[in-house]
């Protein structure tokens, strides 16, 4: 098998990194962009930009969701389920049935 061909890209904020896909976010940028609590920070990138980008932010606003409904978003895969889930039950809550 070919390794991917990595290329040396710089973001808008001056940040070199290298890259083997067309995805044009930036790892450091997105590092530095990760909350340090709460359930957002459970995630990996993908997963909570995915949520953002729907305006979820908060555990209640989660809770109006089914998992199905959350696992047709770009970016949101299984693993991030169980997680979500175990946020929701510390809180008193639970996805949409």
């Amino acid at each position: 098998m070919a390794a991917s061909k990595r290329t040396l890209r710089t973001c808008s904020n001056g940040h070199q990194y290298y890259k083997s896909s067309d995805c044009p976010s930036c790892p450091i940028c997105e590092q530095e962009r990760k909350p340090d609590n709460g359930f957002l920070s459970l995630l990996s990138a993908p997963a909570r930009r995915a949520l953002k980008h729907y305006g979820i932010t908060s555990l209640q606003q989660l809770s109006q969701y089914s998992e199905k409904e959350i696992l047709q978003f770009h970016g949101m895969g299984p693993a991030s389920l169980p997680k979500l889930r175990t946020a929701l039950k510390e809180n008193g809550l639970s996805f949409k049935d």
